[in-house]
Order: structure tokens, then sequence, then C-alpha cells
């Protein structure tokens, strides 16, 4: 069960951190809204949301010491959650109109424009999970609700393969596409992230929240 895990929600001046609390809370998780890093730091998740555009969320993350806070946890195997550009950030770099914004380069990869016909990607899209995931346990064949215009479209698994002699297993990379294929979801270690909205993806979404909070 849930019950007793508590979550922290990054409150750096990203939209729509309501929706994020509320569909935790509906899963069961004690969650608190703040940029307090010892609040951040002491908790059992940490999700990292985000909406806009990639700069935008890297300033407001650095006007809290966010990329702080999010590797002093991750530095102790804490589990991080990030949503939408919350995922997007945990790249090295995102390239918006030409201008190139350095990410918290948790993993390789520029995040960049969907090569679409119709952009954004707005609407309820399918996953391809992969074999071992804990985030897609029981809704690896549902549909996940998008909003966005950019995405990691490179696999940061390929990147960060040391190769059999590797101590460390290679990222969980779940794939969409529009277009073309972008990197849907993460799981890699103490960090996970989705570039779907879960907390608006109805029981499937709720059920990703659960599976992750479960783990915590």
């Amino acid at each position: 069960m849930s019950a007793g895990r508590r979550v922290v929600v990054l409150d750096y001046g990203s939209g729509n951190v309501r929706s994020a609390v509320r569909a935790l809370e509906r899963v069961g998780a004690d969650v608190e809204l703040t940029a307090d890093p010892d609040a951040a730091a002491d908790a059992h998740g940490l999700v990292v949301p985000g909406v806009g555009a990639f700069a935008a969320v890297m300033d407001q993350l650095r006007s809290v010491d966010g990329g702080r806070i999010i590797e002093r946890r991750l530095a102790g195997g804490r589990p991080v959650l990030g949503i939408c550009v919350g995922m997007q950030v945990m790249f090295t770099a995102g390239e918006e109109h030409g201008v190139t914004t350095p990410g918290l380069d948790q993993w390789p990869g520029t995040v960049d424009r969907l090569h679409a016909p119709v952009v954004p990607h707005m609407g309820w899209s399918t996953v391809e999970a992969p074999e071992g995931s804990v985030l897609f346990e029981g809704v690896g064949d549902e549909r996940f609700y998008f909003v966005h215009s950019y995405a990691a479209q490179s696999d940061p698994a390929a990147a960060l393969d040391g190769g059999e002699d590797s101590p460390f297993p290679p990222p969980l990379v779940t794939w969409s596409e529009h277009g073309g294929r972008f990197v849907a979801a993460v799981e890699n270690g103490a960090l996970s992230a989705t570039q779907f909205h879960p907390e608006k993806s109805g029981d499937a979404g709720a059920q990703l929240l659960r599976n992750w909070v479960t783990s915590l």
C-alpha cells in the first residue's frame, strides 16, 4: 500500500502543480507542495512538474536552487519523478527557436521540436513500455495524455550503455510516436520521468502514480 509515503511536489513557480498534488493524494500519498530543501530531501519521493518552455522552467528551477535539490536526492538514491518539462530538463539541453539551454544533464540528449505535421502533440497516445518497467506495470497497453511540442528523440539508454562490463544497468526507456518516435518515459535507478501528464491520464495515469508511490 502507498499510505504513509511522504511526497514533496517541488513548488518553483511552474503552473498546474495543484492537479499533480491532487492526483498523488488520490493514490494515497501524503503530499506537501514546497520548495524547502530540507523537506524535499527528507520526503520519500520528490515530484518535479513542469509546463511551458524549457528555458523558462530552468530559470524557475534555478530560482529555488532546484538543480541542487534534485542532485542531492539522486546522490543519496532518493526517488525523483519528473513530469512533462520536468522530464525534459533532466536531459543535457533543450533547443527552442534556435537557442540551446543547458539542462540538468542527468541523461544524455537534447530535447528539440517534434518532427510532425501537426505540433503540438495534444491528446491521448499509446506507449511502448519495456519489460521490467515499474511505472507501467499493469498499464503498458493503455493510452496517456500528452501536451507538448518538444521531446527527447534519441535513446538515452544507448548513450549510457557501458556494455556488459558496466556496473550500472541501462535506463528503461518507454517510447511513443507523433510524426516520429520520441521518449515518453525513462526509469533510471532513483530517477524516473514521463513526458505525458499522468495526473491528466485518467485511471491509467492514476495507476502509474500509484506504482511509483508504492515503490518508494
